[in-house]
């Protein structure tokens, strides 16, 4: 019987996870995905968190910043993988997490949840290296399916949580319940949009450099909220040196939650709680000091090969 106390603290220390227990814990995840809706509905007080990518120890930093689960509510807006040498035990923290806190702890999609994205940005190899086979990346994908698109804070009047951002072919978060989630992000179309999209001064759409989503503009913005009856949406997907940026007359906040991105950015990350009143309080927080030794070269000597 898997003891998740004990799993959670072994992956804090970067333990080793036997293959059964990630599948196990991937397993018990999709359990209660799969009875979360497209769009969750997420109670305040809450503290929103932006792309991880693989820094666990900022993951770490970031619960002692925000405060630890479950005393505190958590919503990630996804990009928990890729980039960061810890994808693995990232994501199986928060799978973990979620498995042992059900209520306290609500996971979305981002673009790097998917099949295609990981097999080039790091978190296949890393699969791989660690584990020798491709079984434990295969799992973690399986419950990239079953991640809602988006959540809803505090309700009528409250803040609509996306990864990347709006879509030409969605103008009401009805239109959201009713798309198919399970499945690999498709490369256009409405879902892929909301993983991939980001907000520019632009009139209002505009191809983005990206190759997948769109840049959309200020006025698009306000249609989306006045619509939907929704004061803020909140989102990630962009580096932000300061860690969070509000834009658009404060109707729209990148949140940005992996400090010294890529090792190298030397940006500030951020988490935002929302409270009761739908109050806005910003937390900023610098990277984990780490022994830079500590830190594995990309692709170490493979020593599984007997």
């Amino acid at each position: 019987m898997l003891n998740l106390d004990e799993t959670i603290e072994a992956i804090k220390l970067c333990k080793h996870i036997p293959e059964s227990d990630v599948e196990e814990i991937c397993s018990k995840a999709i359990e209660l995905l799969i009875e979360e809706a497209n769009i969750q509905h997420v109670d305040t007080p809450v503290t929103i968190c932006g792309d991880i990518h693989g820094q666990l120890h900022d993951l770490i930093t970031l619960f002692k910043t925000g405060g630890e689960c479950p005393q505190t509510q958590y919503l990630f807006l996804g990009d928990f993988v890729d980039r960061g040498f810890y994808s693995l035990e990232s994501f199986l923290l928060l799978l973990t997490l979620k498995v042992r806190y059900p209520d306290k702890i609500t996971l979305i999609r981002g673009n790097h949840e998917s099949r295609q994205i990981t097999t080039v940005y790091g978190f296949y190899d890393e699969c791989v290296r660690k584990y020798g086979s491709v079984n434990v990346w295969r799992y973690c994908c399986e419950v990239f399916d079953y991640l809602s698109l988006g959540a809803i804070v505090g309700g009528k009047g409250g803040v609509f949580s996306i990864h990347g951002g709006l879509s030409p072919d969605i103008d009401t978060i009805d239109q959201i319940r009713v798309l198919d989630r399970k499945q690999e992000v498709p490369h256009e179309g409405g879902m892929c949009d909301l993983l991939w999209s980001d907000p520019e001064y632009v009139p209002g759409w505009a191809i983005s450099p990206r190759g997948a989503g769109f840049l959309f503009g200020e006025n698009e913005v306000n249609r989306f909220l006045q619509v939907n009856d929704i004061s803020l949406i909140a989102r990630a997907h962009q580096l932000v040196m300061e860690g969070y940026k509000e834009m658009f007359n404060q109707g729209l906040v990148t949140v940005w939650s992996a400090p010294n991105y890529c090792y190298r950015c030397g940006n500030i990350a951020s988490v935002l709680t929302i409270d009761d009143n739908l109050n806005r309080n910003y937390k900023v927080f610098k990277a984990a000091s780490q022994d830079i030794t500590a830190i594995p070269s990309k692709k170490p000597p493979v020593d599984y090969f007997i």
